[in-house]
């Protein structure tokens, strides 16, 4: 019964997937439907290709928080604990990503894990989760906004236009990029990413160069693990940085969402999430170890007391090995970093508030979608919320502002947590209706230890990360900021589950199948781009795949 039941499931999850397959005629579907229904049911075109999934998901994570951000961490922890404390959290992020991989890449849609959830879990987790990951980007987006406006002004000639100023033209800036399509998108944060990568890997290499004494005016070494030492509050600064690692991470689970717009998800999505691993590696430990071996992390410029960019231990690095134009050579990086981020910040709220008001859980109205597949309505909803930004300007308002950004931090956690009980409901599901995971197109590794230990660590990151406002004297302030998205999150849950009524989701009756684009709907009769390039990458050897990891 359960089989013929599965089989029946396919068969309609079939049928709807193949309305919005990467082959379909989008306008002629338009046409189709009745042109009063057409802009709410339009789907979302599938453009994006592999090279620009393997960059959105590395140039995600590489905000301008890397550039900046990681010297509080330095202050904080020391070179030793910044080591310890961003590893540990990779190591999270990559069972996180393994796992969502696996149900992404069967299963690719917008929606994503917010989608997941209603499916394989109860609506009204969806209903909360995808809340506060609209409000999550949607304040990520606001903060770009005001980091941005300072940054700018770095430059002499830029001062002379206020800041506000600066917040409205990077604010039509960011909405006309939106709207020129997900092709558009995939480009700009292709171009975007792989600057921020060069810029990276350069960076690197100049470290060496630095440390050795071949650039400056001396030989640096280990000598600031000694003195003032490799850990700044020994177990405690370590603790300390695992909410800012964490938060540097957010943006990993992108991959999942851009998944839904994917030209060949079943290629694109497993490569991007296999690619994680050497990418954090290499990107997020690689750039805390060298910014902890060229300063001391009781460096006073690290407190940022100045502007952004001068608190930036890649400027303080490069202007301590007297290279004069590093500051402006990072501040423009950082600007770059900043564009990129934004772009990516509306892409995700708009698309979390599209499949938001399609499923009932959003007004109506936010579900409007162009004839070229931009979702217009919600891209102007969060982008106007993000206008938010503009309280940063005014001195009497800053406070509400950073009260408001803060709120969010938590929303990584949960959202992370979410993924791995999504993925543990998913492979429970299978084992009901007597579905073989060989059949996966992408397994997630070592399940079940693995996204246990995701679930496990994130639990205690969404109540552990402030634990500081604990701290003598105890501050009532900062225990509000850290934990008030916490009772939200359950009001919004518990609130929605009896307005609607909502029930669990029972294992037989899980929708494991709608939304799947089977191996047959792709064309296999002519080897696309990407095909090639895997073949070209098997024959070209180490240097070719090195440059996929790193580039895509």
């Amino acid at each position: 019964m359960a089989d013929q039941k599965g089989v029946d499931m396919a068969t309609e999850g079939k049928k709807v997937d193949s309305t919005i397959d990467a082959d379909v005629d989008f306008n002629s579907q338009y046409d189709s439907v009745p042109q009063y229904e057409a802009p709410y049911s339009a789907p979302l075109h599938r453009k994006l290709k592999s090279r620009h999934i393997q960059m959105i998901a590395i140039g995600g994570i590489i905000g301008p928080g890397l550039f900046v951000g990681s010297g509080n961490a330095l202050r904080l922890a020391g070179p030793a604990g910044i080591l310890i404390s961003f590893a540990l959290v990779g190591i999270i992020v990559f069972f996180v990503m393994q796992s969502l991989g696996e149900v992404a890449t069967l299963i690719p849609v917008s929606g994503s894990f917010t989608e997941y959830a209603s499916r394989f879990v109860d609506d009204s987790l969806s209903f909360a989760l995808g809340w506060a990951y609209w409000y999550l980007w949607v304040t990520v987006l606001a903060n770009e906004y005001n980091a941005i406006s300072l940054v700018v002004r770095y430059w002499a000639g830029a001062q002379v236009v206020p800041q506000w100023a600066w917040i409205v033209i990077f604010w039509f800036i960011f909405i006309s990029f939106s709207f020129l399509g997900i092709l558009a998108y995939g480009e700009v944060e292709f171009w975007l990413s792989l600057i921020k990568v060069l810029a990276i890997l350069i960076f690197f290499i100049v470290s060496i160069f630095i440390s050795a004494g071949v650039i400056g005016p001396q030989t640096i070494g280990f000598k600031y693990w000694n003195d003032p030492g490799a850990f700044a509050d020994s177990i405690n600064g370590v603790a300390r940085t695992f909410v800012i690692a964490g938060t540097l991470y957010a943006g990993t689970e992108m991959v999942g969402i851009t998944a839904g717009e994917a030209s060949n998800p079943r290629r694109a999505v497993p490569r991007a999430i296999r690619q994680v691993f050497w990418r954090i590696l290499i990107f997020y430990v690689g750039m805390v170890f060298f910014i902890g071996i060229l300063m001391p992390w009781n460096d006073e410029r690290l407190l940022g007391k100045g502007s952004k960019t001068a608190a930036s231990p890649l400027t303080i690095a490069l202007s301590d090995a007297r290279i004069n134009a590093g500051a402006s050579l990072i501040n423009s990086v950082i600007v770059i970093a900043v564009i990129s981020a934004g772009n990516s910040s509306l892409y995700v709220s708009s698309r979390t508030m599209l499949f938001m008001a399609r499923s009932g859980k959003a007004p109506k109205i936010l579900g409007k979608v162009t004839k070229s597949g931009v979702p217009w309505v919600a891209l102007l909803f969060s982008n106007l919320i993000a206008c938010i930004a503009f309280l940063s300007v005014s001195e009497s308002a800053g406070t509400v502002y950073e009260a408001l950004i803060t709120l969010s931090g938590v929303a990584t956690f949960i959202v992370w947590g979410t993924i791995a009980t999504v993925h543990i409901r998913f492979r429970k599901g299978l084992a009901a209706q007597k579905q073989s995971v060989d059949t996966l197109p992408f397994k997630a590794m070592w399940y079940p230890y693995g996204t246990y230990l995701a679930l496990a660590a994130n639990v205690f990151l969404i109540f552990f990360q402030g634990y500081t406002a604990f701290l003598n004297p105890f501050s009532a302030k900062d225990f509000v900021v850290s934990y008030i998205l916490l009772p939200v999150f359950v009001i919004l849950l518990v609130g929605y589950k009896l307005w609607k009524k909502t029930k669990f989701v029972k294992l037989e009756e899980m929708d494991i199948w709608t939304g799947r684009r089977e191996a047959r709907f792709i064309r296999n009769d002519v080897k696309t781009d990407e095909e090639h390039a895997d073949n070209e990458t098997k024959k070209k050897g180490f240097l070719k795949k090195a440059k996929e990891v790193i580039i895509g």
